[in-house]
């Protein structure tokens, strides 16, 4: 199973050949909960502070200005300390 990817500050130019924009939005609280992708996602945050920790015990910190890729088939547990206003997509 891949890893969690992140990217700080991607540059104008990739969210635009991404077409970030495009992409619908997801909100959530401050909460923590569990999580299985089925499908990779690919998230831009425009708001929050999260860590995310997979069942395998990968820590990985992210909050706004972060682009986020999650593999396919990867558990793990949000826990939202800000809350979240991101773009995503499914692969």
């Amino acid at each position: 199973m891949g890893k969690i990817i992140r990217i700080e500050n991607p540059s104008q130019e990739e969210l635009t050949r991404l077409d970030v924009i495009s992409w619908p939005i997801w909100e959530k609280e401050i909460s923590t909960f569990p999580w299985t992708y089925d499908a990779t996602e690919t998230c831009y945050f425009l708001e929050g502070d999260v860590t995310v920790t997979t069942d395998d015990g990968e820590s990985v910190t992210m909050g706004k200005g972060d682009l986020v890729t999650f593999p396919a088939g990867m558990s793990c547990t949000w826990d939202i300390r800000q809350p979240v206003r991101k773009h995503y997509t499914f692969e």
